[in-house]
């Protein structure tokens, strides 16, 4: 009899992101929240950084003799740095482990610090910053990833409420602490600060964090760097970041030097896309942009990045612009909002394990919205100080729903191994987002102001009654001050004057209402999120 033949053996089940027992079983030796306040320190420590020294560059351009247009690159030099490493964590955390890479960055940011106070001349002070920006670019994402690593999923959302009252507060004090360092010391200490607080924060990371067994150090990894992928992410995003901050200065792209900074980003960002798709151990791991949820999370973050820098640049603007307010009064009338932020920030965290992503999301751009509306309405000459202090409250308190829960959604379905490009990448887009949004909102405010004083210039017509009305009670008023015949001249100049702060107090009302627009867009994108279970973990099927 012959044999009957033997059926194929079933191919083995596939398994969405597998993870060894040991790995799943991991916890830190020291309670999380111990290591989720020390990484907390090193970020708020960064990105106070990213703002502090906004309000002194007057000051840093006379000490060292240069001009205000040439001090504003103790910002630009500073961002570019940070924009090219922020997406290299994962890479360098692979070379040299990430507690290492940690410690590392910490001491570059803290021994940069203290060079740039002590710099005796610009280009030394910009070099300075250069590496500055170099350090603080990889201790954000790897702040976020120690945390996420350091906590249950089930905990995630409250860890990443304090890393969030991180990236939401320090933007807002800087620019008032800055001031007052300022004023009542010198610029140089805006910078000396960092030393002690690195300091600490050096000798709390050597002991109390610890790399989880997935993340082992390749020492292979130098010799066989993706240096062209580096090369075409240092070109693109220092284009991009010089093209965003000289842009207005420099009347866009009627400049050869933005238009010059424009071609090379377009050029190098797709090149650098292709080179990244291409290669088995890439600086940044693009393909992870396949899992549909962790997409839309980047572009849903670069929003909240753009939203909540934007508001902090117009606001205090507006204040000092428009109401004559000094930075220090501008910078305090923010503090409300950042005092609220305390309270909220644990209550959205506490709401990630209860709602999903995808509602939380929702809510929080809708409130946005509103408090944009708001904004659009009270934004007066004659707003008081209390009014802008609540103002600032109501625009601030949807940022942690959305900041937690995108966050927070974006870990879920993704390799555990993963967890140092998910950082990475995401801050990457939170940051890009908030200079494209800051260029964008200023030009807005320009353009619209330019706008609105042409539409009231018509009504200045010699054949208008209630101009000419104005026109003859202020002559009479100059006339009866300063001697017969002076009085017309001062009476239009007092009229264009008038004509120029309503123009530009309605151009902020203006990109307030832009703002309102972007935020139900983002309302509509927020319900492209899977709908995952609050507190699913991290190895839930991702929707590709």
């Amino acid at each position: 009899m012959s044999e009957q033949p033997t059926a194929a053996p079933a191919p083995p089940r596939q398994i969405v992101n597998p993870s060894p027992l040991p790995t799943m079983a991991w916890k830190p030796r020291v309670n999380p929240w111990l290591i989720a306040m020390t990484v907390a320190l090193a970020a708020f420590m960064e990105v106070l950084d990213t703002s502090i020294a906004n309000v002194a560059l007057p000051h840093i351009a006379g000490t060292l003799g240069a001009s205000t247009d040439e001090g504003t690159w103790v910002l630009t030099s500073y961002l570019v740095a940070n924009a090219i490493v922020l997406p290299l964590g994962g890479w360098a955390s692979s070379l040299m482990g990430r507690r290492n890479f940690f410690v590392f960055c910490i001491i570059v940011f803290t021994i940069a610090s203290f060079l740039c106070g002590a710099a005796p001349s610009l280009p030394m002070l910009l070099v300075f910053r250069i590496i500055q920006g170099a350090g603080g670019g990889g201790m954000q994402p790897m702040a976020q990833a120690i945390m996420a690593d350091s906590f249950e999923p089930q905990k995630r959302g409250q860890a990443f409420a304090v890393y969030g009252l991180v990236t939401v507060l320090a933007p807002s004090i800087g620019p008032s602490l800055g001031g007052w360092i300022t004023d009542n010391y010198s610029w140089r200490w805006i910078f000396f600060i960092n030393i002690p607080v690195g300091i600490l924060a050096f000798f709390l990371v050597t002991r109390l964090i610890e790399d989880p067994p997935w993340i082992k150090p390749d020492r292979t990894g130098l010799k066989n760097m993706d240096y062209m992928g580096l090369a075409l992410l240092a070109l693109s995003m220092g284009s991009l970041q010089i093209m965003l901050d000289k842009g207005e200065e420099n009347d866009w792209f009627s400049s050869s030097l933005i238009s010059g900074m424009g071609a090379v980003f377009l050029l190098t960002i797709f090149g650098l896309i292709i080179w990244e798709w291409r290669q088995k151990k890439p600086l940044m791991n693009l393909k992870l942009f396949r899992f549909k949820n962790f997409a839309i999370c980047c572009f849903l973050m670069m929003l909240v990045g753009g939203l909540l820098n934007a508001n902090t640049v117009l606001q205090p603007q507006f204040m000092q612009q428009m109401l004559g307010w000094t930075a220090t009064n501008a910078g305090l009338a923010l503090t409300a909002g950042g005092v609220a932020l305390v309270f909220v920030m644990p209550l959205a965290g506490m709401a990630v394990g209860k709602f999903s992503a995808r509602t939380l999301t929702v809510f929080g751009f809708t409130m946005l919205g509103i408090g944009f509306y708001t904004a659009a309405y009270v934004t007066t000459l004659d707003m008081t100080f209390p009014l802008a202090s609540v103002l600032r409250v109501i625009m601030l308190i949807p940022v942690p729903f959305c900041f937690i829960s995108i966050t927070n959604a974006a870990y879920v379905g993704m390799p555990k191994e993963e967890s140092n490009q998910v950082s990475g990448l995401i801050n990457f887009a939170r940051n890009i987002g908030g200079s494209i949004l800051i260029a964008i909102t200023g030009a807005q405010v320009t353009n619209r102001a330019m706008r609105h004083e042409a539409l009231l210039q018509n009504g200045m017509q010699a054949g208008s009654p209630a101009f000419q009305q104005h026109l003859q009670t202020l002559t009479g008023f100059f006339d009866g001050r300063g001697g017969p015949g002076n009085g017309s001249g001062l009476a239009m100049a007092s009229i264009y004057q008038e004509l120029n702060r309503q123009a530009i107090t309605q151009a902020y009302c203006d990109v307030y209402m832009e703002l309102v627009a972007l935020s139900a867009l983002m309302v509509c994108l927020a319900f492209l999120l899977s709908k995952n279970k609050p507190g699913a973990t991290a190895t839930n099927t991702a929707a590709h």
